[in-house]
């Protein structure tokens, strides 16, 4: 039976950029094995089918910072392939790239399917083998350094090298937990938040720019400044998800039960104070609903807060009264909301957890506990917030696990 030099278990991203990698570099015999019918359906549908392949976050450092778990570690793969060396991977690959107002980088055709084809077409072109539906039920290491890969069926494979690019599939830590690896409890993150708040969902699709947020747990708290979207079941937007990430692992332990507060001013109190009595003296005979304090506040959640708050929106401004006025200054810039569970759809795209990052080389993303086993992305315990930052970690480790699995083969061949 021949022997692969390379086998990748993982169709995904990260698997797709250590193949493409290793063969560019020398490797010859090199399979991708993908247990579903679909490759690299992440990044389809990923982006709103967009796929938002980075972040133009070009130093290093800065970088690191956008990853709650794994960010230290990371810093060392960085320094050899950072958002930039992406960029440029794929444009000398022919897939053009855009970089929107936000930082996110995207196709400039908006289309996911120009990555995954862009990925497709370089892997076959340098002889990648490409296998679907081959689940990966077992790897045995032989006496002589081999892996032989086993799938449901029995079916075999040898190699000399295999890469877990698994993602947050549970049988990837079960494959790397078998061939010596500790794991790390596995949670979502990258979610909404659902409340019962009465009469929220009339908000449904208002969406409010650069405000700070906050959730409180237990004794912690986590707090974030970016845009929130109301939704017809509580919270979401890049805030909220950020935030779901910043508190991945204490929100699971509560079972995602906690205090959302939000600040819908960027005023201090005494600040909004002088605000409000401004409009009581100068605009008293205007109704509270017909004049908002605050502009970045829409009517239909301006409504909702008078309510919540139980003042009169029919009131005038002049007839506000003090008691009314502290609430109201009170309310905008400390609104409570009590979170019931993460957001109704599961709608989680990233895991925090995985095979234990302190069990990896970083310089090679090869196994400190099995030598010749790599791994690249989500399978480790590395996750980052939104904006690019999860797919960027999918590239970074996907190629220097390519260049040293190339490395090692070259060194074997020229011996």
């Amino acid at each position: 039976m021949d022997t692969f030099d390379l086998v990748v278990v993982g169709g995904g991203a990260a698997g797709f950029m250590t193949a493409v990698t290793a063969a560019e570099n020398g490797v010859k015999r090199i399979i991708i094995l993908e247990g579903s019918s679909k490759l690299m359906e992440k990044v389809r549908i990923s982006g709103g089918g967009r796929c938002n392949v980075t972040n133009a976050s070009w130093i290093p450092n800065e970088l690191a910072e956008n990853y709650p778990r794994g960010g230290i570690k990371l810093l060392e793969s960085f320094n050899r392939f950072a958002a930039g060396d992406v960029f440029d991977w794929f444009e000398k690959r022919g897939l053009n790239l855009k970089i929107e107002s936000d930082n996110r980088v995207f196709p400039v055709s908006d289309s996911s399917l120009d990555v995954i084809g862009c990925l497709k077409k370089n892997a076959i072109s340098r002889g990648v083998e490409i296998s679907t539906k081959f689940f990966v039920k077992e790897i045995l290491k032989t006496s002589d350094n081999l892996f032989t890969i086993l799938n449901s069926e029995k079916d075999l494979i040898i190699t000399r090298n295999i890469i877990l690019s698994t993602g947050g599939h549970p049988s990837g830590h079960k494959l790397a937990k078998s061939l010596g690896h500790s794991i790390v409890r596995p949670v979502p993150s990258l979610f909404t938040f659902t409340t019962k708040e009465a009469d929220l969902n009339k908000c449904s699709g208002v969406s409010i720019k650069n405000i700070d947020i906050e959730i409180e747990l237990k004794n912690k708290s986590f707090k974030n400044r970016g845009d929130l979207l109301i939704t017809h079941w509580g919270f979401s937007g890049p805030a909220v998800l950020k935030l779901s990430s910043l508190a991945a692992r204490e929100l699971f332990d509560q079972k995602y039960k906690c205090s959302l507060i939000i600040k819908w001013s960027n005023l201090e109190y005494e600040e909004l104070k002088e605000k409000i009595n401004y409009l009581k003296l100068n605009n008293g005979k205007l109704n509270i609903i017909n004049l908002r304090p605050l502009p970045l506040l829409t009517k239909r959640l301006w409504v909702f807060l008078l309510d919540k708050m139980g003042i009169n929106k029919e009131k005038k401004w002049s007839d506000l009264l003090a008691n009314e006025r502290d609430i109201m200054i009170n309310s905008l810039l400390k609104d409570r909301y009590i979170i019931s569970n993460k957001g109704p759809f599961g709608e989680e795209f990233v895991t925090s957890g995985g095979v234990s990052i302190n069990e990896v080389d970083f310089k090679r993303m090869e196994s400190l506990v099995c030598p010749g086993l790599f791994f690249s992305g989500e399978v480790l315990d590395v996750d980052g917030i939104t904006g690019g930052f999860n797919f960027q970690h999918c590239w970074t480790s996907g190629w220097v696990a390519g260049i040293a699995v190339s490395k090692l083969f070259n060194k074997v061949t020229n011996q």
